[in-house]
């Protein structure tokens, strides 16, 4: 019987790290609080950071930033470009802007300071779709013009090898 009850346990923990990878997450723009900034180099960018993370629909990004003196516009492509501040699609000054990717694609941010966008405080965001996004690769922010890109690989996902391995192990206990 206590063998039993290991592998039920076993089991459990496994199943709760396979439903790990389907919770939404917050991500810390920049990685760091008051990283919504003028970036010191071409390395600082926050695009930087971007390209070496990975956002699916449902997670979040969270700007930690002083209010009085700045804010977030989310903007169109083209007012990302040129930096036009006149139009955004949704301003946040509170210091605490958390905005939910709720689609697939790309999302662009800029500075709503006067000139903060044209030395480089701006952000592009590729969102991926949650049911196929584990053998994608991520797309650069820098070169995305469309939709999020799906993948085209024919290799198993890591959820589906989660599932077939929880599969072995629960046949091979019981």
């Amino acid at each position: 019987m206590a063998g039993f009850s290991r592998n039920v346990f076993v089991m459990a923990i496994l199943f709760s790290s396979l439903l790990s990878f389907t919770e939404a997450r917050d991500h810390l723009v920049g990685g760091k609080t008051d990283s919504w900034k003028i970036p010191t180099s071409e390395s600082d960018s926050l695009n930087r950071w971007a390209e070496k993370s990975r956002f699916l629909v449902g997670d979040s990004l969270v700007w930690k930033y002083d209010g009085a003196k700045d804010s977030v516009l989310e903007v169109s492509k083209r007012d990302y470009v040129t930096c036009n501040t006149s139009s955004p699609i949704a301003m946040h000054n509170d210091g605490n802007t958390k905005i939910v990717l709720e689609h697939s694609g790309a999302y662009y941010f800029i500075s709503g300071v006067k000139g903060n966008c044209e030395q480089g405080q701006k952000l592009v965001v590729v969102t991926l779709s949650k049911r196929r996004y584990a053998d994608a690769p991520v797309p650069s922010p820098v070169e995305f013009d469309g939709p999020a890109i799906a993948p085209t690989s024919n290799a198993v996902s890591s959820k589906a090898s989660l599932v077939v391995a929880f599969g072995v192990l629960v046949s091979f206990w019981l």
